[in-house]
């Protein structure tokens, strides 16, 4: 398992019974999470007066109560920064989970600069930018795309929060894959993180188990010859972290040699030597 234990603004302070209790800088949100099973008595004594609580509502969805937050605020990563606020579907804005692979993608990024060459990167299913930020202060030259406008607008907020530039591209991802593949561009690292499902902008179902394989063969034929990385994550119940290394050994090492590694993330829960689990990611590295 990587762990994402090297964060100071966020902490994971309990977690029973269906829920989680974090810190998010100075601010303790309670929100519910489907890995949570067991039934523990409930430790931390903001359990009784988190800033906000996001409850499920019966018929589906669910909603925030706020108590005392402002609408937004911002968290550091080491030297990188980030604006998170209460979202739909109990997000935030941020996976702090993904810490780790931010670490790892800008370390693997740093090393080629350091030998002379330089990172055309694509971020595909971007979100609110973490790792576009995180690569591109890393030094790559980062593309980002996001079907939704207003992410993308939020990841250009948190690319100016730290003072880099991005290639913004509002568009379904496969089809701009495609449509770079008719240019004939090149990129040497992709990271992409896809939905479990979804539905495209004319009504086409995205689901996960059934459609990345074909999504990973059209980045393959992205890649440039000297191909440095391409990190999977995926956030579906049941996907296996072998899964990943399958698919993109079948698909990345086959063709360009190197290694697929893939494990579960986790963050440390205080005060105890467990680790909640938050999904997976495979790391395919030239």
């Amino acid at each position: 398992m990587w762990i994402a234990d090297k964060w100071t603004d966020y902490e994971l302070l309990d977690a029973a019974d269906g829920m989680r209790l974090e810190r998010w800088g100075e601010y303790v949100l309670e929100r519910p999470d489907p890995q949570v099973i067991w039934k523990t008595q409930r430790r931390h004594p903001r359990w009784e007066t988190p800033d906000a609580s996001y409850r499920r509502s019966a018929s589906g969805g669910g909603a925030w109560s706020e108590h005392s937050l402002p609408s937004s605020w911002t968290l550091g990563y080491g030297d990188l920064r980030f604006t998170v606020r209460p979202m739909n579907f109990k997000h935030t804005g941020l996976f702090p989970e993904q810490a780790v692979n931010w670490d790892a993608a800008g370390e693997r990024i740093r090393e080629r600069i350091h030998r002379g060459k330089t990172v055309k990167l694509l971020n595909l299913f971007a979100y609110t930018g973490a790792s576009t930020v995180a690569c591109a202060k890393a030094g790559a030259a980062v593309t980002h795309v996001d079907a939704a406008r207003g992410m993308v607008a939020r990841a250009r907020d948190n690319a100016a929060l730290n003072g880099v530039q991005a290639r913004w591209i509002v568009e379904d991802c496969r089809r701009f894959l495609e449509r770079e593949l008719r240019r004939g561009s090149r990129y040497d690292a992709v990271i992409l993180d896809p939905p479990s499902y979804g539905r495209g902008p004319v009504g086409e179902v995205w689901r996960l188990e059934d459609d990345v394989y074909d999504l990973l063969d059209l980045i393959s034929q992205l890649l440039s010859d000297d191909a440095a990385f391409v990190f999977l994550s995926a956030y579906t119940a049941g996907l296996a972290p072998g899964v990943l290394t399958v698919l993109l050994d079948s698909v990345f090492t086959s063709r360009f040699g190197g290694r697929a590694e893939a494990r579960e993330l986790g963050i440390p829960i205080r005060g105890t030597s467990h680790i909640l689990p938050c999904g997976a990611t495979g790391r395919w590295n030239r």
